[in-house]
This record gives C-alpha cells, sequence and structure tokens, in this order.
C-alpha cells in the first residue's frame, strides 16, 4: 500500500467515523407539516370514540385577546404567541399552553379554546409558538418555550400577573415538554444564549396532558425507526440506540426530584403516552412535593381538544392550581 493511498484511507475513516457520530438534519424540510391538526385529530377520536364533540372557539365577555404577538426572532424569524386575560384581575397566575404534534407537527391555535376558557375563570393564558423538528433539533424547542416564559413575566404588568404562579401546560409532545421545562429550572443547557431577557424562565407548576416522562423507558413507545425515522429520531437527530444519553437529557424523569413543581397528570386510556409517570410521581412524594393523576377511561389521546372531556378537564386543572397556588 503507497503512502498516498494510506492517508486517503485513513482520511476517509476519519469522515466516516464523524458522519455516524454526526446529529442528523434528515428531518429538515422547512415546510410546515400539516399531518396532526384539530380536524385529523376530530376525525380519529370520532372513529372510536362517537361521543366526541368539536369544541370551537369561544366569546366570552371579560376576555381580552392580544394575538400573533412576537416574543422572539431568530435568525429572521419570528415565533409568536397569543394571550388571553380578564384585564379586570390583578397578581393572576399565568399558564403557558404548548401544543403537541410529535416536536414536528401542529401549531399553538390548537388549544385557542383551552386558553380563552382558562382566562375566563381567571387565568392568564398564553399560546406559544416554537421551532419543530422541520427546522431545528433538540433542545431548540425547550430554549423557545423558556424564552416565551421570560417574555411572561417581563410583561407581567401588562396582563396582571402574578410572577411567582407561573404554570406550563402542554398536550402529547407539548406535555413531554411541559414537564421536561419545569423540572430544568436554571438549567444552562435548556437556556438561548442569546436571550435578551434578565427574567427566569422557572414556573412553579407543571400540568401535562398525556405526554411522556421518559423516551427510554419499558412503557415508552418512542423510538421505533423499523419502518421508518420515528418522531423523536428525527427531533434528536440520533436513533436511541445511537445516542441514548441525548434521549435521557430529553426526559423530565432524569430531573425529577426535590426542586420539581407541583405536577398534575391528565391521561387518555394509551398507556404508551405517560411512560415513567409513576415512577415520576414516586421520586416526586419521596421529596413531599404534590402530584396527581386524573385519567379519563377509554378517552382517545387527543381527548383534550374535545368534549365530552374538555370541560371536566378545564375543572381538574383549575382545582389543581387553586390547591398549589391557594389562588
Amino acid at each position: 500500500m503507497n503512502r498516498a493511498f494510506f492517508k486517503y484511507k485513513i482520511f476517509a475513516l476519519i469522515i466516516f467515523c464523524f458522519s455516524a457520530n454526526a446529529q442528523s438534519h434528515s428531518g429538515f424540510t422547512i415546510v410546515t407539516d400539516t399531518s396532526y391538526s384539530n380536524w385529523s385529530a376530530y376525525l380519529n377520536s370520532k372513529k372510536t370514540n362517537p361521543e366526541t364533540k368539536w369544541s370551537g372557539e369561544f366569546k366570552f365577555k371579560n376576555v381580552q385577546e392580544s394575538r400573533n404577538i412576537v416574543y422572539q426572532v431568530l435568525s429572521g424569524k419570528s415565533l409568536s404567541l397569543d394571550a388571553f386575560y380578564d384585564s379586570s384581575i390583578k397578581k393572576k397566575p399565568a399558564i403557558v399552553i404548548i401544543h403537541g404534534g410529535g416536536w414536528r407537527s401542529g401549531n399553538r391555535f390548537q388549544h385557542i379554546p383551552l386558553a380563552q376558557k382558562l382566562a375566563s375563570i381567571g387565568y392568564a393564558s398564553f399560546t406559544v409558538e416554537y421551532r419543530l423538528s422541520t427546522e431545528a433539533l433538540f433542545p431548540a424547542a425547550v430554549c423557545d418555550i423558556k424564552e416565551s416564559i421570560k417574555w411572561v413575566k417581563a410583561h407581567s404588568g401588562e396582563f396582571g400577573l402574578d410572577t411567582n404562579k407561573i404554570a406550563v401546560c402542554g398536550f402529547s409532545a407539548g406535555g413531554q415538554l411541559a414537564a421536561l421545562i419545569g423540572n430544568t429550572n436554571k438549567n444552562p443547557f435548556f437556556e438561548l444564549e442569546t436571550s435578551v431577557f434578565s427574567t427566569s424562565s422557572a414556573v412553579q407548576a407543571i400540568i401535562d396532558l398525556d405526554g411522556i416522562l421518559a423516551f427510554i423507558h419499558p412503557e415508552s413507545g418512542e423510538g421505533d425507526d423499523s419502518n421508518r425515522p420515528s418522531a423523536a429520531t428525527l427531533w434528536f437527530g440520533y436513533s436511541k440506540t445511537e445516542n441514548p444519553d441525548l434521549w435521557k437529557k430529553g426526559s423530565a424523569l432524569t430531573y425529577a426530584g426535590e426542586k420539581s413543581p407541583p405536577t398534575l397528570f391528565i391521561n387518555s386510556s394509551v398507556a404508551r403516552m405517560h411512560a415513567g409517570r409513576e415512577d415520576y410521581c414516586a421520586i416526586l412524594k419521596k421529596s413531599g412535593i404534590y402530584t396527581e393523576i386524573r385519567t379519563f377511561q377509554d378517552a382517545p389521546h387527543s381527548f383534550v381538544q374535545f368534549e365530552p372531556w374538555f370541560s371536566p378537564m378545564v375543572t381538574t386543572i383549575d382545582n389543581f392550581l387553586k390547591k398549589v397556588f391557594r389562588k
């Protein structure tokens, strides 16, 4: 083997090893993924649960709305949120609401009815946009939502907020994000280095609506790449066998402990959607931190958008927050 060929083989091997371990951007389409929507969820839910009823937007006389507020601009891209609140109530708790869609689809508008309803009973509610896996990998979404929380706190005077009573609420992938965000207060890995806010992203309560607590767990269904890359693989940029440490880093269960906020779980009958929940609750119980579980038996995964589950879900959220915030 001549020297030139030997050098080429070494160079090729280095490139191969680097490429094999590089975070994959194969899921980047820079095109909005509309595969998950309220309409598609409604049709699927109706198949298994004929009692499913559409919950559209509300009109409450006491609720003010401010929509399409830009809270962050990154590389020329604007990220927005919508605010719903009763201006007559001073020092009210705030709820930041995170949509689901497998970290890849969905949008903040899907939970406007929930935000409106919560605002009508005394909470300031914010539905937030974040970067999806079509354009940014983990932990970008986490950093974005933490920035939205900082924005909310920075504008507390405008909305009449008690910044010591901030809850983060999410559905499905949004529930996973909510639990992770709530358990990583002051963790620099999940904070945007270019943040313009001096406020904290810490929250005092978590509401997890059918979102998993652990990706690598006996109860988890995430990471099946047998037919095509899974939603979680596209989000992390690695399969769970390629980089299990990163998948654990994205799991709220990894951080659960004495500094975790009180947590409410509202779940469907789909067991894999609350992977790690019992382990998480056991850890918080040891530290004397309040947890609560409400399960809607036989409910579809997308129960949060529809009746007959929507109204009792809102009541459960209200009762939980009254308890932990002493509202």
